[in-house]
């Protein structure tokens, strides 16, 4: 098992790093661009299986962390209070929260 899998694996089992996770997400990503409910914006709806810059757990962390080029996705790098584990914690809220894909 690759261990961001692993990583993620874990925090979506702890309520604790699901509850950081989420108030990472609403403040650093909801709280601009991305939302928690699909609105009508220009940002990507990340609770769905329609993901545009990689789906696995380690495309996401490169996407948020490197940003997309030619879009208003910027990298965060490691910026997060907690660094790395804090951006895992967002990629297990995101995979808890994520809509069952058909």
């Amino acid at each position: 098992m690759p261990q961001e899998l692993a990583v993620v694996q874990t925090f979506m089992q702890d309520q604790e790093a699901l509850n950081r996770g989420r108030g990472l997400f609403i403040g650093a990503c909801a709280g601009y661009c991305h939302k928690t409910t699909p609105e009508a914006t220009d940002a990507v709806f990340l609770f769905d299986c329609e993901w545009k810059h990689g789906s696995s757990d380690q495309e996401i962390f490169d996407t948020v962390t490197i940003g997309v080029p030619n879009t208003r996705m910027v990298g965060f790098g490691s910026n997060f209070p907690e660094g790395d584990d804090d951006l895992w914690k967002i990629i297990a809220y995101l995979r808890v929260n994520q809509q069952p894909c058909s």
